[in-house]
């Protein structure tokens, strides 16, 4: 039996693939999406920062580094995806996002075990295992598909993508516990906010993008 949680993993995660296809190719969707989703992003994290800061100054300067991060990160992202190669790299990685992300939940379900750290009580050793088999086994089989090329290093990538994905993951969970909220938002009903979907990507993607272009 699938549970609730597992069944708007896969939905979004369908819907994600489908949504990547897209922008991918059509860069008016492309620069609309990633103009919303910032948006949204910068919205939800100012709202996290002002309940758990109390002075303004602090919640000024974390908003700044973060609307930077998320302005750099779009950027990065929309520049890259004008590049044949890059743009098949790019969509592999988010692939091995998506992997990582699916992989952890199943196998951490499944096997549980000892958990991973009180900051976010459902992550276990084993679901952080699957996260990486998950991911590697994505990327390097998209990797080989649109390159034809395989190499242990590829592995090597995919575990850093997984690694960067879950610290993200996990970032978030403790910045929603320390402002008390169970969700970032409300914007998609069911599954919570955009940071609740996004926050492993905004860590993988880049140091994927970056240790793919470098190994490969």
């Amino acid at each position: 039996m699938i549970s609730l949680n597992l069944k708007k993993r896969i939905y979004t995660s369908i819907a994600l693939f489908f949504l990547i296809i897209l922008v991918l190719y059509y860069k008016f969707i492309l620069a609309y999406t990633l103009i919303v989703l910032g948006v949204y992003a910068i919205i939800e994290f100012t709202n996290i920062s002002k309940r758990i800061f109390i002075n303004r100054y602090s919640i000024i300067i974390l908003n700044i580094f973060f609307i930077t991060y998320i302005f750099l990160f779009c950027f990065m992202f929309f520049f890259f995806s004008t590049f044949y190669l890059i743009k098949t790299i790019l969509f592999s990685i988010l692939l091995s996002c998506i992997a990582s992300d699916i992989g952890g939940y199943i196998v951490g379900k499944n096997l549980k075990g000892p958990r991973l750290t009180k900051i976010s009580p459902n992550k276990t050793y084993s679901g952080a295992a699957g996260s990486l088999i998950f991911s590697s086994a994505i990327l390097s089989g998209s990797i080989f598909f649109f390159t034809n090329n395989f190499n242990f290093k590829i592995i090597i990538c995919a575990m850093l993508i997984s690694i960067a994905c879950q610290i993200g993951d996990l970032l978030f969970s403790f910045l929603k516990r320390k402002a008390k909220l169970k969700d970032t938002g409300n914007i998609l009903p069911g599954h919570g906010g955009v940071l609740d979907r996004i926050d492993g990507y905004l860590l993988g993607i880049p140091v994927g993008l970056l240790s793919l272009i470098l190994f490969l």
